[in-house]
């Protein structure tokens, strides 16, 4: 069976979100940014309007049809490249999107503003996505999610509002609620860490683990039990390696950097004045010279 064969299903609830995004992204920027920023200023950059875009093609196209009905009908490794579109793409493209005046308006200054601070310090969203990830592994949750479409979506939404919370210290739009370069190469480092638990217990298993996934038609040919070996390399290895890009790209944008300029032997700039000869009001002549010559007695030596 090859992806030729799978019958086109349309997902009007996935258009509609996408649509509805997107006419309140475009309504906050031109209606309330004006107000919110002060004439003559933008209300959004280049970077959020691409970075907007971008995410909801990666929301449109990891929610829709085909990746969509992969995911949920065929192949777990599919569905873990969903959830990794939905976890690692989606939410810093969102945040990224999202200008600092935007989220101050719909965050407020009360209650939801003292929650979303509490909920995105680094410990506890890390806390929350890590067990967000676990949940969404568990056999019996995963079988009857793959039947049960309600299911499905609400743990789409915990694990996409886990997500936003885990990746708001790294690239949130709210200066405070940021942690610094340093940190973030630690923060994003753990994230990669706990996932190992599920991946490993999916690529080792020697039994089918989601008995869901366990059908007779078999896409491009792919077992069940390789079905999985592949989902656990998926969730462990290129999630991992896309968090370690982050922070190596971090390490030699900050630190790298900085260490060959402090250590390259052209120099920067403009000489410091106290390294220019003839800085001083008065120059120093060759007459100065000898005359100190002359003033200072010669060192007594013993015989």
């Amino acid at each position: 069976m090859t992806a030729a064969d799978l019958p086109f299903t349309w997902h009007p609830e996935v258009w509609v979100l996408v649509a509805f995004l997107t006419s309140a992204y475009i309504y906050m920027v031109r209606v309330i940014g004006p107000k919110a920023v002060g004439p003559g200023r933008p209300a959004v950059s280049r970077a959020n309007l691409i970075s907007f875009v971008a995410a909801m093609l990666t929301l449109w196209i990891a929610s829709d049809w085909p990746v969509h009905d992969i995911a949920e009908d065929y192949l777990y490794s599919m569905h873990m490249v969903q959830h990794m579109a939905l976890t690692y793409f989606l939410p810093p493209l969102a945040l990224m999107a999202t200008p600092t005046w935007l989220a101050r308006v719909l965050l407020g200054e009360g209650r939801l503003y003292r929650t979303v601070k509490f909920l995105a310090h680094p410990v506890a969203a890390g806390v929350i996505f890590n067990g967000a990830i676990m949940i969404l592994h568990i056999p019996l949750l995963v079988n009857e999610s793959v039947e049960n479409g309600p299911l499905h979506y609400l743990l789409h939404v915990l694990v996409v509002t886990a997500a936003l919370l885990m990746w708001t210290p790294v690239c949130g739009p709210v200066p405070e609620f940021r942690i610094g370069v340093g940190g973030t190469m630690i923060y994003l480092f753990l994230q990669s860490v706990v996932p190992t638990v599920p991946a490993a217990w999916l690529t080792f298993a020697e039994g089918v683990v989601y008995q869901a996934y366990d059908r007779p038609d078999r896409l491009w040919g792919i077992g069940v039990i390789s079905d999985q070996q592949l989902a656990g390399a998926v969730m462990k290895t290129a999630g991992g390696l896309f968090l370690w890009g982050i922070v190596i790209y971090l390490f030699f944008t900050k630190f790298a950097s900085k260490f060959g300029d402090e250590h390259d032997y052209k120099r920067k700039g403009r000489m410091p004045p106290s390294e220019i000869t003839g800085h001083d009001e008065f120059p120093l002549t060759t007459a100065d010279v000898e005359r100190e010559f002359a003033r200072t007695a010669p060192p007594v030596t013993d015989v």
